[in-house]
């Protein structure tokens, strides 16, 4: 086979292979900014300094980029307070969603179709439950939920969510509420025992 050939050979294998090329993964945010309702000021959730607050702020969102819209858009009436999370790519807006944590029925999620990297399909989607409590660690004035929050987080508005957890202080707090449940389990049992031992002498006797 002449070099041609196989040149050209190469040449119209390429072209398929570049031309189904996977698309690129899009960038993971590295920063993001939380603003709405009853927050004075634009927060600024960097995931360097704030990493744990990051990703439970990140996790209401990021799904929200290639899903399927799963809610027709409701009434506005019904959807409560507004918050605005935007997804930062290098100090720059990448990605802009809307949240209501305290909609009727569920929290929404709305993905609007003007984007700052371009445009989407426009989409209303059923939120997650996390996210009036991930919000409200974020600095929005909500009512605390930390049952909703994976490891049970509470505290106050905005809550710095920055320290590390100690896993074995964890373990060994777990170990003795166990100690006391048991113990406690143990008095009640000795109570009612001889509660029934005190019954059956009193019952011996009569009879």
């Amino acid at each position: 086979m002449s070099a041609l050939a196989v040149a050209l050979a190469l040449a119209v294998g390429a072209v398929p292979a570049a031309a189904h090329a996977a698309p690129k993964a899009p960038v993971k945010p590295t920063a993001l900014q939380l603003s709405g309702e009853g927050i004075a000021e634009t927060v600024l959730v960097r995931q360097d300094d704030r990493p744990r607050l990051f990703e439970m702020l990140f996790s209401e969102v990021e799904w929200l980029a290639t899903a399927t819209a799963t809610s027709s858009a409701p009434k506005a009436a019904k959807l409560g307070p507004k918050y605005t999370v935007t997804l930062l790519v290098k100090n720059a807006p990448n990605q802009i969603y809307h949240l209501y944590p305290m909609a009727a029925g569920g929290p929404r999620a709305h993905r609007p179709a003007k984007q700052p990297a371009g445009k989407k399909a426009e989409g209303w989607f059923y939120g997650r439950m996390s996210m009036p409590e991930s919000l409200r660690l974020g600095g929005a004035p909500l009512e605390a939920k930390p049952d909703v929050v994976h490891g049970g987080i509470g505290g106050g508005i905005g809550e710095d969510l920055s320290a590390d957890v100690d896993p074995v202080e964890e373990m060994s707090e777990m170990f003795a509420e166990v100690r006391r449940l048991f113990l406690l389990n143990g008095a009640v049992l000795l109570v009612i025992m001889t509660g029934l031992a005190g019954m059956a002498f009193l019952i011996r006797r009569r009879v």
